[in-house]
Parts: C-alpha cells; sequence; structure tokens
C-alpha cells in the first residue's frame, strides 16, 4: 500500500521496549535485530486513490489505518 504522509507525526511516545512488545520474534525475523521500541503517534495520510484517513502506531516499518476521514 503506497501512501503520503499529510502533515507532521504528533504525540509520539514510547509505549514498549524489548521483550514488553509481543510480535517481537516476527519483527526480528522480518526486519532484523536491533533495539526495538513500539511507538505511539497520529498522522493523517493520503493513499494513491486519494482518500484521506487518519492513522496511528505510525512507525518506520509498520502503520495501522484507524478511520477513513
Amino acid at each position: 500500500m503506497n501512501f503520503e504522509t499529510i502533515g507532521d507525526i504528533t504525540n509520539i511516545e514510547i509505549i514498549a521496549v524489548g521483550n514488553s512488545i509481543r510480535e517481537l520474534e516476527r519483527l526480528r525475523k522480518t526486519y532484523g535485530s536491533g533495539r526495538w521500541r513500539k511507538l505511539k503517534g497520529f498522522a493523517t495520510i493520503s493513499l494513491d486513490d486519494g482518500s484521506i484517513y487518519e492513522v496511528h502506531g505510525i512507525g518506520k516499518k509498520e502503520i495501522k489505518i484507524k478511520r477513513f476521514l
């Protein structure tokens, strides 16, 4: 899924570090080892088809689209 972030990512906070992350093994297998942190933040994105969504959990690796705006 291709998207473009509109504006800044706001309210960024760490919600889990290291072994506190439930999917740590999957992340390590997929992306490699490192100092994994689970972050929470909010942003607005635009998809290729022009639809706009509010997302939460923005990160370098994976995001979750929460609702259509």
